[in-house]
């Protein structure tokens, strides 16, 4: 490996050269790269620059090769990843300080380290680049958000009768997987129009093979009844292949074939079968009736548009596999107001296919400045040739139209809401008195019956509503509590929050003002502490609540304030309980007290859905799974073989051991489980 001495002791290597493996730490290996990442972390900054000194030091040894950048701040944290054809170059253009907007300028100045990693090509930098965007979100990149993943349709392929199920995350099962789609729901749709076109099934492979008789979706026409040869396997594996045909954009054949099959059992007078036929037909073109729009010249494809104003960008993105339409989503990426809407579309797009398969054809709104390189290096990820074009005439220009009216119309929804959230946010300052608008408000809530399951729920709402990533739930552990004491679960729960919030964030400086603007607000992270959290409940409530605050010291960092119910609980007579003020209502149409209510009822709902959550993992509990050393392999053999765990606690020592994968150590430990004051 090369190795550049630097004026300060540091060490530069150069990825390239292999010869020695030992002078630098690697980094976790990066998915979907065919090259093996390792920062120069002997490279260190020693004569105590920063900003553009240092970095100008940085750019006297770096090479003119492709590579990727990291810039740190004081505090370790990493502040932006670059990628560039040319280290030297491009980084030599923070040194000179042409050209820089003030977010660029003050990044530079706060900069006090930099990491570096050459690669083989442009491309695996592209690549390299939005990996660890993604892993690291970085404060000054443009960061893709609310990057939750794509579910498919699975027809699985290890059965003798295979299922079809929604699927997300990793493709560890045999089976065919069709998508991505948009949306959970758009997925449920579509499976549900299939069950009635070619009555797959639907069951797990255990309810399948413990199935005596067919179930209530055979009798419903939703399923061919294969767990008890209601339809024989050759006719089901017909099913499957006309299935996968119809998801696979040979939907035509697969509907013509089907009216072949209906006229030929009208011509024979066999009505009852020529009915099926045609319910069959009629959940096809249910399927594609609800697809919207289904250009014939795209046959595989995403399309992308972007509106980009006022601040705020928006992306739209639909897809479209095998010529049928499989819905759309809308991104909005945190990204630097002085921006073009080009430049943050050419970021987004690196991001969006880090871990998504990416199709044929990508259409886009707008050129980007990389369309070839991205091209490129998508054609090499995705293992067959990717194209990157700008329509500008024809069907498929009318249909990126179509895209950019979606993204128009939810960027401007999302202003509007941005907008009305900074008024309620205000209207909380002025009613509350409090010295600045809050950017981050938590809303705590309990849920239990009789105190049994007892989940302490929180909620997050900041400038851009609910954070839903934030939300956390906290089951309540302590012994000492009794069943049903509210103030005692509060207690837990604002101790176990604040305790870990002190020991990984640090006590936050209220010295300085929480709220920016322009460019600055846009810099700012969302912050892990509150600036004010809202408690379902009253004066008792309140007391245990500020006594926990006093107890950990921050009373005078966080602004608590209670929500009790009004009389006979009715809305809009609310009780307000904050510090240095007696207890007060709101107007009945006040829009700050419509707010609250909304955060609280959204506390309440989270809650509620924790507490049952955990009420139903309860409920199905297994005696099994109370055993050490019984996973749930052994656990299904022991089933399948007995039926029921009851009939498992019964068994002798003789009849565990004649099950499959059961040893004679691991009979004893289920028989003395459930045989506790006797010998085998």
């Amino acid at each position: 490996m090369n190795a550049t001495k630097l004026p300060d002791g540091g060490v530069l290597y150069d990825e390239n050269d292999e010869d020695d493996d030992d002078a630098v730490a690697a980094s976790p290996a990066v998915e979907g790269l065919p090259i093996a990442i390792e920062w120069n972390e002997a490279l260190r900054n020693e004569s105590g620059l920063k900003g553009a000194d240092l970095i100008a030091e940085f750019v006297k040894h770096l090479p003119n090769a492709p590579g990727v950048y990291r810039m740190f701040n004081e505090a370790g944290d990493v502040m932006y990843v670059g990628k560039a054809k040319s280290l030297k170059k491009r980084v030599s253009n923070y040194a000179q300080g042409r050209l820089h907007s003030n977010r660029l300028t003050k990044m530079v100045r706060e900069t006090t380290h930099m990491e570096f990693v050459t690669t083989r090509t442009e491309t695996e930098a592209l690549l390299l680049e939005a990996n660890l965007i993604k892993r690291l979100r970085p404060r000054f990149n443009v960061l893709l958000r609310d990057d939750k993943s794509f579910p498919y349709i699975m027809i699985t392929g290890d059965h003798r009768a295979p299922a079809i199920f929604k699927h997300r995350g990793a493709r560890a099962r045999k089976g065919a997987y069709f998508g991505p789609f948009a949306s959970a729901s758009a997925v449920g749709r579509t499976i549900n129009s299939l069950q009635r076109a070619f009555l797959l099934r639907t069951c797990t492979d255990s309810v399948f093979e413990s199935r005596t008789r067919p179930c209530l979706l055979y009798q419903i026409k939703r399923c061919s009844g294969p767990c008890t040869h209601e339809i024989s396997d050759e006719g089901y594996a017909e099913l499957v292949q006309e299935a996968q045909d119809f998801l696979s954009g040979k939907s035509q054949n697969v509907k013509s074939a089907i009216a072949v099959q209906m006229a030929e059992a009208s011509e024979d007078l066999d009505f009852e079968r020529a009915a099926v036929y045609r319910d069959r037909l009629s959940a096809l073109s249910h399927v594609q009736s609800h697809q919207g729009i289904n250009p014939a010249g795209v046959e595989e494809a995403d399309v992308f548009a972007i509106q980009h104003e006022g601040g705020l960008s928006c992306i739209q993105v639909f897809f479209f596999r095998t010529g049928q339409n499989w819905g759309n989503r809308a991104y909005f990426p945190r990204a630097d107001p002085q921006l073009t809407g080009a430049e943050v579309l050419n970021a987004f797009l690196a991001q969006f296919y880090d871990d998504k398969p990416v199709p044929k054809q990508i259409l886009m709104s707008q050129t980007v400045e990389e369309q070839d390189l991205l091209a490129l290096a998508f054609s090499e990820k995705a293992g067959h040739r990717v194209t990157i074009t700008v329509p500008q005439r024809g069907e498929k220009k009318d249909l990126v139209d179509h895209v950019l009216a979606n993204a128009r119309e939810a960027h401007g929804r999302k202003l509007a809401e941005t907008a009305s959230q900074a008024r309620l946010l205000q209207g909380v300052a002025e009613t509350f008195g409090l010295a600045y608008v809050p950017r981050r408000i938590e809303i705590y809530d309990n849920s239990h019956i009789m105190g049994t399951n007892a989940v302490g729920g929180m909620v997050v709402a900041g400038p851009e509503g609910y954070v839903k990533s934030q939300y956390r739930k906290f089951n309540i552990k302590s012994t000492e509590i009794t069943p049903g004491d509210d103030f005692g679960m509060m207690r837990e729960v604002m101790t176990r929050r604040f305790s870990r919030l002190i020991k990984e964030e640090g006590l936050p400086d209220r010295s300085l003002p929480a709220t920016t603007s322009g460019e600055d607000a846009a810099d700012a992270a969302f912050p892990a502490w509150p600036d004010v959290i809202l408690i379902d409940g009253g004066q008792g409530q309140m007391t245990a609540v500020r006594a926990i605050l006093d107890e950990l010291g921050i009373r005078q960092v966080v602004t608590a304030i209670g929500v009790a119910k009004g009389v006979d609980r009715e809305a809009g007579r609310e009780r307000f309980f904050a510090d240095g003020r007696s207890d007060f209502s709101l107007p009945p149409r006040d829009p700050v007290l419509y707010f609250i209510q909304r955060m609280r009822d959204e506390a309440h709902r989270f809650a509620i859905g924790s507490h049952r959550a955990r009420r139903k993992k309860e409920m199905i509990k297994n005696p099994l799974d109370e055993i050490a050393g019984i996973g749930p392999g052994r656990k299904r053999k022991l089933l399948q073989h007995f039926g029921t765990a009851k009939a498992v606690s019964r068994a002798g020592l003789t009849d565990l051991m004649a099950v499959e994968g059961i040893s004679e150590a691991v009979a004893k430990l289920v028989y003395n489980h459930f045989h506790e004051n006797r010998g085998p």
